[in-house]
This record gives structure tokens, sequence and C-alpha cells, in this order.
């Protein structure tokens, strides 16, 4: 507006040229303005050099060697990353390229991922908090105040605590995409789910748990799982690369997945897993597609304590109690970093994630005020042969290296170390097929040594069986003192009735011998 009147009032004295000048002035500002518009859109954080929030450039130089390592390796074809800290992006990296053609190079800021089981924090779990800062969910509820038609038995006694913390007694999933033929039916089935424990008595990671919580979130809102996230969170936040399902020229920069899943036909964009997809595409344990930069927003939001830029999405204390360990590992949808979950063993214990099976991971550590964001599509026709071990270790030295390359950690700066688990590569491409034969020769050895203990205990039995018969033959035989006095008296028809008794003996020895050889094949 100020640029506007300045061309008018020129306008007047100095003619059609200072107009020109305003004008071009205006129309850069507006540039700059959509610009900034768009950097809000999709950019992320903003970034800074390592050193300025006290970390190491030459440490953080380790993540891209050993994400390229499972690049050269045949893991993923390519990887999307950033680490975070202190309100910035200080290691944005796209390494390698969205599939094996090599065509697209990956790009943190653009290059879209599945993200797989982030779905349960990223999407629902927030979704959650939400609820429960506005008073709509109580933790402690039987889910069947919220879902009615989730009830008895052990149903009864499942809370949304349960759930979150994966002890409510369900099994790990069902086979949702071989048992039902659309969203509806899909629906039906998850919430006839068995109770196969007492809740909170026993814990099984659980993608029904999940989609029971999307359901929640859904009965309580009153919209569905998607829409009430784009409009509280994703879009409230500038995340505009995080959706359920990717469409339209959005699918080109999209990492694909599965190149021969049961749907019969390459999957881009569209989600990988198989319930999910029998649900409609949108549901509480997978669904979501974001970008590495989209994902550093969010997660800076959690390490500010619910807000960013100015906005706030959740309470600080809600963040606090869902983040913090609630039951073993587990926190309130999240997990914790306990040295084996893909956070590496120098994160602190305070930190909490997740993992995705796609390929991908966040995890934040409140005590260094830092996040690190790995996202891959390793399930894209791998050329490794173990690609579950190859990420397992990226993970791990990603958060490890990371962690290390902070200098102003009051414990102290730690020991660097010279190599890390990519660089060794222990078992990333052990043949599979040598690995299931050694198992099933291990399998037939001790099948041999169980029939061979079993034979040897059937002889035994059957040895210790004769004995006992022939010992008791040779005593009838052979007189000794008042026996051999009325053996002598006694006629040799009596005898042969002595050796006729003789025989049952013997065979049932036999017969138990036989029993026991039978039962050792």
């Amino acid at each position: 507006m100020p640029l506007i009147g300045v061309s008018c009032r020129f306008s007047l004295g100095l003619g059609a040229p200072v107009i020109l000048l305003a004008s071009l002035l205006l129309a850069a500002a507006d540039a700059t303005r959509v610009g900034a518009a768009a950097a809000w859109r999709g950019g992320g954080l903003p970034e800074r050099e390592p050193a300025a929030v006290g970390m190491s450039a030459e440490r953080l130089a380790t993540i891209d060697r050993v994400v390229q390592r499972g690049v050269d390796a045949g893991g993923f074809p390519g990887a999307s990353l950033v680490v975070g800290r202190k309100g910035y992006a200080v290691w944005s990296r796209g390494i390698g390229t969205l599939d094996w053609t090599r065509r697209t190079r990956v790009s943190a800021q653009e290059s879209l991922f599945d993200l797989a089981s982030l779905t349960k924090v990223v999407a629902t779990t927030t979704a959650v908090m939400l609820l429960y800062d506005r008073g709509a969910i109580d933790l402690d509820a039987p889910v069947r105040r919220y879902l009615p038609t989730f009830t008895g038995g052990l149903r009864d006694e499942v809370t949304v605590r349960h759930l979150l913390t994966h002890r409510g007694g369900l099994p790990a999933g069902r086979e949702l995409w071989r048992t039902t033929s659309s969203p509806s039916e899909a629906r039906t089935a998850v919430l006839a789910s068995p109770v196969q424990c007492k809740p909170g008595n026993c814990y099984e990671y659980s993608d029904l748990g999940a989609d029971l919580l999307g359901f929640i979130v859904e009965e309580v809102s009153g919209t569905r799982l998607d829409r009430f996230l784009d409009e509280q969170v994703f879009r409230r936040l500038g995340m505009n690369d995080t959706r359920f399902g990717v469409q339209g020229d959005d699918v080109a920069r999209t990492a694909p997945t599965e190149i021969a899943p049961p749907r019969g036909y390459a999957l881009r964009g569209e989600v990988h897993d198989e319930n999910a997809f029998a649900l409609g595409g949108v549901a509480g344990h997978a669904g979501l597609f974001s970008s590495a930069a989209d994902l550093s927003v969010f997660a800076q939001m959690l390490l500010d304590g619910g807000t960013y830029n100015g906005v706030r999405i959740l309470a600080d204390s809600t963040v606090a109690l869902f983040t913090r360990r609630a039951a073993g590992h587990r926190a309130l949808g999240w997990d914790t970093c306990d040295g084996g979950a893909g956070c590496g063993s120098v994160m602190s214990e305070r930190a909490f994630g997740h993992t995705g099976f796609t390929g991908t991971s966040l995890w934040i550590d409140p005590d260094r005020q830092m996040f690190v964001i790995l996202l891959t599509n390793r399930v894209h026709a791998a050329k490794a042969r173990r690609p579950s071990k190859v990420i397992a270790d990226v993970r791990n030295d990603l958060a490890d290296a990371a962690a290390l390359a902070v200098m102003d950690d009051p414990t102290g700066v730690r020991a660097f170390p010279a190599s890390f688990r990519a660089d060794v590569a222990t078992d990333w491409n052990r043949p599979l097929r040598s690995s299931r034969a050694s198992s099933a020769a291990r399998r037939r050895a001790a099948a041999r040594a169980a029939a061979a203990r079993k034979a040897a205990a059937a002889r035994k039995s059957s040895s210790s069986g004769k004995v006992t018969a022939k010992t008791t033959s040779t005593a009838k035989s052979t007189p000794t003192g008042n026996t051999a006095s009325k053996a002598k008296s006694t006629a040799k028809k009596p005898t042969a009735k002595k050796s006729t008794a003789k025989k049952p003996p013997a065979k049932s020895a036999a017969a138990k011998g036989s029993t026991a050889r039978k039962g050792a094949r």
C-alpha cells in the first residue's frame, strides 16, 4: 500500500516513468511476499551453519558417508534427511535418487515419502493430544465410551491409554486386505478384533490399536482423520506437503515403494501398507506422506513445547505427558530411546521418536535440543540382500553422529569413533539362501539328535526288560538251597510249565521297546 501511494503522488508531477518505476517496485514486493509464502508452505526450518548452534560440521559430514554407504550397498535408492538444533536446520541433505533409474535426485525440501508407521505419531497421536487438550478425550476412559461397538468380554476393559502404549491386548494386526472388500468392512473387522490377554498386562505392538485411536478421533471430532489433521495441525504449521496419499503432479516427486504388491501394480503416491489401503488409504497406523522439511517444522514444534512461529498447536504440559515413558520403553503413542530402536546409543534417556517400515524415522532429543529425520524407500526393490539390516544400521549411525556432533553438551564433548556400523556393514549382504539352509540344517540336526535320544532310551528300556526277564528265568531254572531240594523232588512236567512261564516277561519287554521306537519316529 505505501508503494501505491508513492506512485500516485509522483505521477502528478513526474509523469509515466515514475509510475512505471513504482509499479515495478510494487510487483517486486508482491513477488517477495509470494516467495516468502511459498517458502513458508514447504520450506521447513530456517538454516544455519552447525557452528552457530554448537555443532561440528566435520562430525556431521560423517552422516553423508554413512547414508551413501546404505545407497551404494543397495539398501535404498535414496534418502532425505534433516538434522536440526535450537530452532534451525543445520544438516539438510538429499542423497541418491527417488528410484533405481537414477533420474530424479532426492531433495530434503521437495521429495515426498510414505511415512508408514510414523503416521502413528505425526498424525494419530497428535490428533489425540489435541482432543485431550480440549478435554474431549479421557485417557483412562474405556474405548467403548467413544466406540460403542467395541464391546464384549475383555474389550470392555481396554482404555485409550492402553491403546497408546500398545497394551490393549490386541494382536499385531489382521489381514484386512485379504478378508474384507471395502473400507467399511475393514473398519468393522478392526472393531471386532479379539483381545488376547488382560489389558494392561501384556505388550504387543499393534497396528489395530492405532486404527482404533484414529476411529476415536473421528467420532469425537466429527471429522475424518485426514481432514481434522489438515485443518488443525498441518495447515497451521505450513506443512502443506504432509497429507494422506499423493495425487496429480506431486506424484513425480514422490518416492515409489513396492513394485509388485498384492494390488498388482507398482506403488507411487499410494500407501504401501495393505491394511491401510483396505481402510481407504486413511488409517491410524499408516497412510501419511511428507517431506523431511515439513517434518522438521513438526519436530521443532514439539521441542518448543507445542508451539512454532507463534502458532500454538498443543499445550506444553501435553507434550511433556505424551513424550515421557509411560509403560516399559513406550511413551503415549511415541517410543523412547533405549539404544536399539533406531536412535543409536548416544541420545539421552528423554529422547523419543518412532520408525516406519518403509525406511523412515524421526528422533527428538529434548536434552540436546535437537532432532534427526531420515526418510528412505527401502521397500522399493532393494538390491541388498538384507535391506532391513542396512536401514537399521544407517538409522543408528545417523542418530549417533548427530548427537556426537554437539560440541556444547554440558557433560562434555564425547569421543568420535573412527568407524560406524555402516562402515563395517555386518550381514548387509550375507546370502539369505545359505542362512535359511543353515537354519534348516540346524533344525534337521536337532530333530535327528532328539530322535537318537528317544531311540537310545527305547533301546535302554528294551535292554533292561530283557535283562530282567533273563534274571527271572535263571533264578527259576537254577535251584539253590531249599529251592534246589524242592526242584529235585519236582517232576519234569512242572519244569515245562516254567519254560512256558518264561515267555510272557520277554514278550512284555519287547512290546515296550516297540512302543518306544514308535514314539521316536
